[in-house]
């Protein structure tokens, strides 16, 4: 760092509602703050991801709370042990994900005076599901945000959503492409043979908010006119989540041949790699991980209309945007692809692959990390905070 690194190591805590959250998506910054000296202490539920986390050189301290549902009586402990746990760390700034964390970590740092930057991964099914939901989503943000130097966001709709709404102020925004890539390690592949399926992909938790029926039922009129086509899903079943699909229902998919679930797997990318076109028709993202990783690898996309998705996917350049809840417009966009030729796919993934170079380094995310935690170590410094 510029002024970080020629100063004293700091501390610095990362809070996420899942360890694993951290070594998947959060790594170089994480990388880069360790490379650079200072103590990196994560705070979240603990799960298999924590041995690893130790071997990067992290610190490790476990964090119970409720990740679904606003339940006043959760969220308030939630609240006091995030406040005893930054009292008695006594970080120098606390960087957080995730919405429980981003909002009661707010609360609690400020309570305890310590800098608090979050990251508006997404926003979770309070927004989605509008109503008393929502408005108390609003006013515990509004709270929350009111006396942060900055909050970082992930697309362009969620930050001018905040704006417009007034959870955050224009001066504190931050625009980020996601949680940024690293271009090596998701290196471009060459497509399947279009003698072959087509072969469909969806890489997500099986949450009915990321569009799982819908993309179910789409694969079953896909399938009434190009049978050999196939619709693949990977990710984890079981989620704590409220739209959470159960393991029995993706058991009764598969038998009646909609789709083939693959499990879980610690590297998407031989996945990725056998599939003609990921799909996500997710009712609203953040910045959609799996479709920035797949673009990277120089597969075409197919999403929805929706914020997050549309900052991924350039419609008819790197794939094709369907509408968000409707199954005939997922199918059609689908049917679409299956036509094209070999080249014509091709294409659409070269482009996606720039598209990605041009814009998702993650060396964007580090750099923009790096100028925050100055500007918050030198306002520190001079007393201005």
């Amino acid at each position: 760092m510029a002024g970080l690194g020629r100063g004293a190591a700091m501390h610095i805590l990362v809070t996420v509602n899942a360890a694993w959250n951290v070594l998947n998506f959060r790594r170089p910054v994480i990388e880069m703050l360790l490379a650079e000296g200072h103590k990196v202490t994560v705070l979240a539920p603990p799960d298999d991801s924590v041995g690893a986390m130790a071997q990067m050189g992290c610190r490790f301290e476990p964090l119970e709370m409720s990740v679904k549902g606003l339940n006043p009586l959760d969220d308030f402990a939630l609240f006091r042990r995030l406040s005893s746990v930054f009292g008695r760390l006594r970080p120098d700034i606390v960087l957080s994900y995730t919405i429980k964390n981003n909002i009661f970590g707010a609360m609690a740092a400020r309570e305890v005076g310590i800098p608090f930057v979050p990251n508006v991964t997404g926003l979770g099914t309070a927004f989605l599901s509008g109503g008393l939901l929502q408005r108390i989503a609003e006013t515990l943000y509004r709270q929350a945000f009111g006396g942060l130097p900055v909050v970082f966001f992930q697309n362009e709709d969620d930050r001018d959503l905040f704006l417009s709404r007034r959870l955050a102020r224009a001066e504190q925004a931050r625009l980020l492409p996601g949680s940024g890539i690293n271009l090596q390690h998701f290196a471009p592949t060459g497509l399947p043979s279009s003698r072959i399926g087509p072969v469909f992909l969806m890489i997500a938790r099986l949450l009915r908010d990321k569009g799982v029926v819908e993309y179910v039922d789409a694969a079953r009129l896909v399938r009434q006119q190009i049978p050999e086509a196939e619709f693949r899903v990977l990710g984890a079943v079981a989620s704590q989540n409220r739209s959470a699909i159960d393991r029995d229902t993706v058991a009764a998919w598969e038998a009646d041949g909609a789709i083939t679930y693959l499990g879980t797997m610690p590297d998407v990318r031989p996945a990725i790699s056998e599939a003609h076109c990921v799909v996500l028709p997710s009712y609203r993202e953040g910045a959609p991980r799996t479709l920035i990783e797949a673009a990277a690898m120089g597969r075409p996309l197919i999403a929805t209309d929706v914020p997050g998705c549309r900052s991924v996917v350039a419609h008819e350049h790197t794939g094709f945007l369907c509408e968000v809840r409707s199954a005939q417009s997922l199918a059609e966009a689908c049917l679409r692809f299956a036509a094209m030729s070999h080249d014509a796919r091709t294409e659409l993934g070269r482009a996606g692959r720039a598209k990605m170079e041009t814009e998702y380094d993650e060396a964007v995310v580090v750099r923009a990390y790096r100028g925050v935690l100055d500007e918050l170590m030198s306002g520190r410094r001079a007393g201005t905070m």
